[in-house]
C-alpha cells in the first residue's frame, strides 16, 4: 500500500494475514477495530499512516518477510477448526508451524465429524477467492451412506436440487464408489459440489431420509489429499500445487518461481513438525485396513463439469505432482469390485 493509496480496511488486514476478509468484516461489525481512535465501519478505506488497532493493540503492517505459503492438513474426526475451543477439544491450530508474520487462515472449514483435506494459507486474498462461490472451486468428498441411493434420488440431488435455508442446493455429481462384496447397509459414494455452505453434503443426503455415517473431503480444487499425509498431520504445498491454486482464482501474478533455499528449509522444518505431530496408530486388522483404504481413496472419480468462471481465470487442472500421489480409482460404472 503506497502513501497515496486508499484501500479497504478488511483488505489491508487480510493481506497482512490477520484473517480472511469475511472474518475481519465480522470483527468490524463487533466493534473490535479502531482507526485513528474511532470505531471502524464496514467499507472504510485507510491510508498507510492511519493508526489501526485490533482489540486495543496497534496494528503495524510489517514488511512481508514470510512468503506466500499453503498447507495441506489431513483433519481427523474429533478435531475442531477453531483457534481456541471453550470445551477443550483438540484444535488443528495447535499443530501448525509458527509464522514470522501474519497468521494461518483456513480455506473453509470441516465440522467436527468430518475428516480429510483442509487447506490453510497465510494470504488473505487467496483464501477469500478460494472460498468465494463466483470462482466455482470444486470440492470432492467420499461419503458413506446408510440406506439406498436410488436413480430417482440421484436425479433429485444432482439436477432438481433441494431447498436448504432458502437456497436450492445440489451436487455437481454423485457416483457410486467401491464397496465390499455382498450387500451392505452402508455404501460409499463420491460427491462433488462447488459451494461450501455449512454442512451442505450431510444436509443434502439427509434430505432424502438417508444417513451419513462417514464423510471425508478428498480434494479441493486442483489439490488432492492423496496418501502422503497421516491423520492429524500436514505438509507444505509444492510449487506446482500452490501455483495451480493461484491460477484457479486469477492470481497468476503471484505464481512463484522455484523456491529459495530459505523457503525450502522452512518446508523441511514444517514436514518434520508434521511427522512429529502425527502419532503412530495401533495395528489394524486386515479388514479394517481394507475399509480405511476404501474410505480414503477407493471411490469412483465423478466427472467434472466444464464451466466458465465469472470474473476469474479459468480453473486450473490438477497439478501433476498431486495427481501422481493419488491412487487411481475404479470406474464408477464398471461394476468391478475391489478384491
Amino acid at each position: 500500500m503506497s502513501d497515496s493509496s486508499h484501500e479497504r480496511l478488511q483488505k489491508v488486514l487480510a493481506d497482512a494475514g490477520l484473517a480472511s476478509r469475511r472474518e475481519i468484516e465480522r470483527w468490524i461489525e463487533a466493534g473490535r477495530i479502531e482507526v485513528n481512535g474511532v470505531t471502524a465501519t464496514t467499507g472504510l478505506k485507510v491510508k498507510p499512516r492511519d493508526r489501526i488497532k485490533v482489540d486495543g493493540r496497534l496494528f503495524t503492517p510489517a514488511r512481508r518477510t514470510e512468503p506466500l505459503r499453503v498447507l495441506l492438513y489431513r483433519k481427523k474426526v474429533g478435531e475442531v477448526v477453531t483457534r481456541d475451543d471453550p470445551e477443550g477439544r483438540p484444535t488443528i491450530f495447535r499443530k501448525l508451524p509458527n509464522l514470522v508474520s501474519g497468521r494461518w487462515i483456513t480455506v473453509g472449514r470441516l465440522d467436527i465429524n468430518t475428516s480429510g483435506l483442509l487447506l490453510l494459507t497465510n494470504h488473505g486474498e487467496l483464501a477469500k477467492r478460494l472460498m468465494h462461490p463466483s470462482y466455482e472451486i470444486t470440492r470432492e468428498y467420499a461419503v458413506r451412506v446408510l440406506g439406498e441411493i436410488t436413480p430417482e434420488i440421484i436425479t433429485t440431488l444432482t439436477r432438481t436440487g433441494v431447498m436448504i435455508d432458502g437456497h436450492r442446493a445440489k451436487f455437481d455429481s454423485l457416483a457410486p464408489g467401491v464397496n465390499e462384496e455382498g450387500v451392505s447397509a452402508n455404501q460409499w459414494w463420491g460427491a462433488t459440489l462447488h459451494e461450501g455452505r455449512q454442512r451442505e453434503v450431510r444436509r443434502l443426503i439427509e434430505s432424502q431420509k438417508l444417513q451419513v455415517s462417514r464423510l471425508i473431503r478428498t480434494a479441493y480444487g486442483p489439490i488432492v489429499l492423496g496418501r502422503g499425509i497421516k491423520a492429524g498431520g500436514f505438509r507444505e504445498a509444492t510449487d506446482a500445487e500452490r501455483n495451480a491454486l493461484l491460477k484457479a482464482v486469477g492470481l497468476d501474478a503471484l505464481a512463484a518461481a522455484p523456491a529459495s533455499p530459505g523457503v525450502v528449509r522452512k518446508r523441511a522444518e514444517a514436514a518434520a513438525s508434521a511427522r512429529a505431530a502425527a502419532r503412530p496408530k495401533a495395528p489394524r486388522s486386515a479388514k479394517a485396513k481394507r475399509a480405511a483404504e476404501a474410505a480414503d481413496a477407493g471411490f469412483a472419480k465423478p466427472a467434472r463439469k466444464a464451466s466458465a468462471k465469472p470474473r476469474a481465470a479459468s480453473s486450473a487442472g490438477r497439478s501433476s505432482a498431486a495427481a501422481k500421489k493419488t491412487p487411481r480409482a475404479p470406474q464408477a460404472r464398471s461394476g468391478k469390485r475391489r478384491p
